[in-house]
């Protein structure tokens, strides 16, 4: 690409757009809705068990059905309207929250309406992810991702002490009915700046339960610039595990009190990295996203040296940084999936995205009880590399072969 069609966008350019804006003051709902729910439960359990297991275990259930609901619940995204499925997956999380809220419900039954909660939001994102190519044109794709990534790893560096601060002031049922109306307000806000966005074929006759579970794996298998896109994107799994291991690694440090900065630092780094990414003409990121890729673990093999926590935050926060290209690689994977099958394909992006980082993280820390965390995080480092430099060779192949077709 060649002179104004290789201009990166401007977020002034995104920002114009009003649907985009309603879109994302819903994303920010969703977002707060999504960590209030989850910690507001989690200190509740805390508060009711005082079983740190139990306390564990009720963060991590919240994560499964991202992977589960990804295979078959993404594909609701395709059958009907993008904004009735957002508009109708957060009435549903509003009155599944107000549910956890009421008084005298068992904390069993309370960790499984935050499954439900969860399981709710994997066909929102779908939809919100499918509908951007219908708002976002060009470049601006690249941009709109960009700014919704920061929305997010804004809300993972600052929305754990904000939330804690609104459950301490309103008490964790409190806290949950402040839940609720987030997703109520995210409702309303998506119907009125919304139009439909009907995906091309939502009319068709329903397939098979089946069928429409493996259609979406079926259709990135068949796609080689789908696939590369998705192992860039599951490198992630590799050069997570400091994030995983932030605990243990302050403590080999002898500097538990300084946690806060090395949890800190990955998420700004990759807000950092988003503002310098978008900076570079479209075609020159889509040649980086190989390099940045493996770039994203190289940076933390001096992590295995145990270096001081100012150095361990900047190599984090450097880690942040390169994986910023994952911007680049959901606006790609999102532009080149076909319209009528888009939810489906992010289904089985979303699960296989938190299955690497999950398993990564699982691994990992059965290993730091062998070994020092920071030899652990070196050793997934190294592996990080490699695997990003198989992933960045199938991109290369991949667009290569379908240069004749391009547009």
């Amino acid at each position: 690409m060649t002179g104004t069609a290789d201009r990166p966008a401007t977020f002034r350019a995104v920002f114009g757009i009003g649907e985009f804006r309603g879109l994302l003051a819903a994303h920010l709902l969703s977002v707060a809705g999504d960590q209030l729910a989850r910690l507001a439960l989690t200190i509740l359990v805390w508060q009711q068990t005082s079983s740190p297991s139990l306390t564990a275990l009720t963060f991590a259930v919240s994560y499964v059905p991202d992977v589960l609901g990804g295979l078959v619940l993404a594909a609701i995204a395709d059958r009907f309207s993008r904004r009735t499925v957002m508009v109708a997956t957060d009435l549903a999380r509003a009155v599944v929250v107000a549910a956890m809220a009421l008084p005298g419900v068992p904390l069993a039954v309370r960790v499984a309406l935050l499954v439900l909660v969860q399981l709710a939001a994997v066909p929102f994102s779908a939809a919100r992810q499918a509908v951007l190519p219908e708002l976002l044109a060009g470049d601006r794709l690249v941009a709109g991702t960009g700014i919704l990534s920061m929305t997010y790893q804004c809300g993972l560096a600052f929305g754990f002490g904000g939330g804690a601060a609104v459950v301490d002031a309103l008490s964790p049922a409190g806290a949950l009915w402040a839940d609720a109306g987030t997703f109520l307000l995210s409702a309303t806000l998506l119907r009125m700046t919304l139009r439909p966005h009907r995906p091309a074929g939502s009319a068709e006759p329903k397939a098979g339960r089946w069928p429409t579970i493996t259609a979406g794996w079926r259709l990135v298998a068949a796609d080689k610039r789908l696939l590369a896109l998705l192992g860039i994107a599951c490198c992630s799994g590799f050069y997570v595990v400091p994030e995983g291991l932030a605990v243990p690694y302050a403590a080999e440090l002898g500097a538990n009190s300084q946690l806060g900065w090395l949890l800190a630092a990955n998420p700004l780094g990759t807000i950092a990295g988003v503002l310098v990414l978008k900076r570079l003409a479209p075609s020159r990121r889509l040649t980086l996203l190989g390099p940045l890729a493996a770039a994203s673990s190289l940076v933390l093999l001096p992590t295995g040296w145990t270096p001081s926590v100012l150095v361990s935050a900047l190599l984090w926060g450097l880690s942040g940084a390169f994986s910023a290209h994952d911007m680049v690689t959901q606006a790609t994977y999102v532009r080149l999936a076909p319209d009528a099958r888009r939810g489906q394909a992010l289904g089985v992006a979303g699960a296989a995205f938190r299955a690497a980082q999950g398993l990564a993280i699982v691994v990992s820390g059965l290993l730091a009880q062998a070994i020092a965390p920071s030899l652990v995080i070196a050793v997934f480092a190294v592996a990080g590399v490699l695997a990003a430099a198989a992933a960045a060779t199938g991109w290369a192949r991949a667009t290569a072969a379908a240069q004749p077709d391009a547009a």
